[in-house]
């Protein structure tokens, strides 16, 4: 009965591929839907931060000319939006148009005794223009919150009191500055105004501004602070709600800011309310406004082509720049990386796109796109057996019913921890399998070890028993085997988009988890196959390590692989960091390819995997080199797994680096052959 149940398991093998075909046919319409999808966005908007523009402005010697100089050169140079904020005292002091003390202040100024019991805020309007435009704003606002107000003059000058302290006063937020939004609607920008969540939802207030904000041609809303606009409220009053009501009936959207510490709170509840008319955005800092031109060039192409980018939004701040003795900002910084030949603006257009306001990725989702996931599922189940037959075969078909009954109950349960779980073993299946077989073959091809000849081989590190392959054989041999393993690996690609095809990743409002996994498993897999599965059972293998002592040289080495081990993951996911050197590289590959290769892929394991087979089809122990050519199968895979690429591109990028890898490899090899060559030559000169 073993022996049956040992045979089936392995019968099991081809039929548990044809599976996995069918699974592949399956998924490619899903892949279709995908690319449909990445086609339907194809405009970049570019917003600066006004409130910042009025804080550059306040360090010059002409405050509102500045502002209205700058704001010319900045439509000039393409900035078609400004995002504008919910006004506050503060704000109002900062462009001029109110002035604003405290109880001790007020005491100072007027010469009189400081109020035993009042701390009120004492405001002075500049001008009777902006009494009669903020008074109204200023008054309801703090009358909403029970704060009483009363009017004040000093010198002439109308003016306000605001029965609550100084600093409170200054932490309130009011509707956006109407003088604003009408002053730069008529300059001919777009206005994105940024909300915050400190103040009690109050839905008359909201309705109303939403109603300004679409006479203003509003399309998207960022928010400001750590919650979206209703979110406090929304258990005592279903704020989040209404506030999604307003904005679907008013046609406005939002945008997600990229690289945020933690989304804020309520956005992704308001993003499906929403339909998820939502938009990705690249924030340029303060700090980083001061970059060289050609790194923010670089940057914002990258954003809108690599990353699915639709909104570039740009910050200034004033400082001191002691050389000159003067306050700078980066503005003339940010207009030469966006107008200059060459520049952001530019390169934008040639990647194909067009400036105006950002929309959001119409989805397309086929009738029949749930039952094509379906097939995809059991096709990917089916790869993870396949995987699984090569370490314990006696597992095959219990690990694919296995796989099908609890994929189902997951799905049931918890269908996100279900679509990414099993992504995630797919690509780690796909390229291990790719490597194993690669190996398998390795054996094959090559002489076969015979008893007499073992001691030999053993030292010299090469096959015994039979002549080994002429070069051109191998290399050929190397060549095909090398584009078979490419093809297996790549076929994890198809499941992986099939089974993440949502809009909330390719929005970054879902992630793909356990990147480091796929990084470090098929190594670890392929390692185990090199080490106990060629030639002896690998459980007599496994005796003999436990039973080897432990060398010095065994912990150097180890420590050794300890410290490349840590590198190579701190180089992988999005908090991975490259030297100057790298980006200048990355900046050329960019610049002549249109698309950057993965350097791990092309410079080091692609070209190893083609001289790793190379010389394994003649010395046997440098099949040890396909632990690390893996690398550049599961890196090809993690590629797509990046669901906020694009498909093309990471395609383009991944057959960029299999050909570059190519022409490496077989470089590699006839400097191996010339060396080797070289020393067969020599050696014996040198022995003497």
């Amino acid at each position: 009965m073993q022996q049956k149940w040992q045979h089936w398991n392995l019968n099991s093998r081809k039929w548990l591929w044809i599976i996995v075909v069918m699974g592949l046919i399956a998924a490619l319409p899903v892949v279709y839907d995908r690319l449909q999808t990445e086609k339907s966005s194809k405009t970049v908007e570019i917003v600066f931060d006004y409130r910042d523009l009025v804080d550059a402005a306040s360090y010059r010697a002409n405050p509102q000319d500045y502002i209205s100089q700058q704001l010319d050169r900045l439509k000039e140079a393409g900035v078609q939006s400004m995002a504008v904020y919910e006004s506050t005292l503060g704000d109002y002091r900062k462009a001029r148009r109110v002035m604003l003390w405290g109880a001790q202040d007020i005491a100072n100024l007027t010469d009189g005794v400081i109020p035993e019991n009042e701390n009120y805020t004492y405001v002075l309007f500049t001008s009777k223009a902006n009494s009669d435009e903020l008074k109204p704003t200023i008054q309801s606002t703090f009358g909403s919150l029970g704060i009483a107000t009363e009017d004040w003059s000093f010198r002439g000058q109308q003016g306000l009191i605001i029965k609550t302290p100084l600093e409170d006063a200054l932490l309130k937020p009011m509707a956006p500055d109407e003088a604003v939004l009408t002053s730069l609607h008529n300059k001919g920008f777009q206005i994105v105004p940024r909300l915050v969540d400190t103040l009690p939802y109050n839905e008359e207030a909201m309705k109303q501004l939403i109603e300004r904000f679409e006479s203003l041609n509003v399309k998207r809303i960022l928010f400001e602070g750590d919650s979206v606009k209703g979110f406090n409220d929304n258990e005592d009053k279903n704020s989040l709600n209404s506030f999604a009501e307003l904005l679907r009936q008013h046609g406005i959207g939002i945008a997600t800011i990229e690289n945020l510490k933690q989304q804020q709170k309520g956005f992704n509840k308001l993003a499906y309310m929403l339909d998820y008319n939502v938009v990705r955005l690249y924030s340029l800092s303060e700090k980083d406004s001061t970059l060289k031109p050609d790194v923010i060039i670089d940057r914002f192409a990258l954003a809108t082509k690599d990353r699915k980018i639709r909104m570039l939004y740009l910050n200034t701040a004033p400082t001191r720049n002691t050389d000159k003795a003067q306050i700078d900002d980066s503005l003339e910084n940010l207009i030469t990386s966006l107008s200059e030949p060459g520049g952001a603006v530019e390169k934008i257009k040639e990647n194909g796109f067009t400036l105006g306001q950002a929309t959001a990725f119409d989805v397309v989702d086929s009738p029949f796109q749930r039952y094509f996931k379906l097939v995809a599922v059991i096709g990917a189940v089916a790869m993870v057996a396949l995987t699984i037959s090569y370490f314990i075969p006696w597992l095959t078909l219990l690990a694919w019913v296995l796989g099908l009954v609890g994929s189902a109950g997951l799905l049931l349960v918890k269908p996100t921890l279900f679509e990414q779980a099993l992504a995630l073993a797919v690509a780690i299946s796909a390229p291990t399998v790719a490597t194993v077989l690669a190996v398998r073959k390795i054996n094959k091809w090559g002489p076969q070890l015979t008893t007499a000849g073992k001691d030999n081989a053993a030292a010299s590190g090469g096959f015994s028993g039979s002549a080994p392959m002429n070069p051109q054989r191998r290399l050929i041999q190397s060549l095909a085997l090398y584009v078979r393993t490419s093809v297996i690996s790549l076929s994890a690609v198809p499941f992986v988009i099939a089974l993440l095809n949502n809009i909330t990743y390719s929005l970054v409002l879902n992630q793909f988890r356990g990147v480091s996994l796929l990084h470090i498993a098929p190594i670890g897999l392929v390692a185990v196959y090199v080490l106990l599965y060629r030639g002896d059972f690998a459980l007599n293998k496994t005796g003999k390590l436990l039973r080897t002592p432990v060398t010095l040289a065994m912990v150097i080495a180890a420590a050794v692989l300890g410290v490349v081990g840590l590198y190579y993951l701190s180089r992988t996911g999005n908090s991975g960091t490259a030297s100057s050197y790298e980006l200048v590289f990355r900046n050329f590959m960019e610049s002549t390819f249109g698309v950057r290769p993965r350097s791990k892929e092309f410079m080091l394991a692609h070209p190893l995997f083609i001289l790793g087979v190379f010389l394994a089809l003649k010395y046997r122990n440098a099949a040890y080199l396909m632990i690390v050519a893996v690398i550049g199968q599961l890196s090809m895979v993690d590629t797509f797994a990046h669901i906020h690429s694009p498909v093309l591109i990471s395609l383009v990028r991944g057959l960029l680096g299999l050909g570059l890898g190519l022409i490496l490899g077989v470089i590699a090899v006839i400097v191996w052959q010339i060396v080797e060559g070289c020393w067969k030559r020599w050696s014996p000169l040198l022995k003497k």
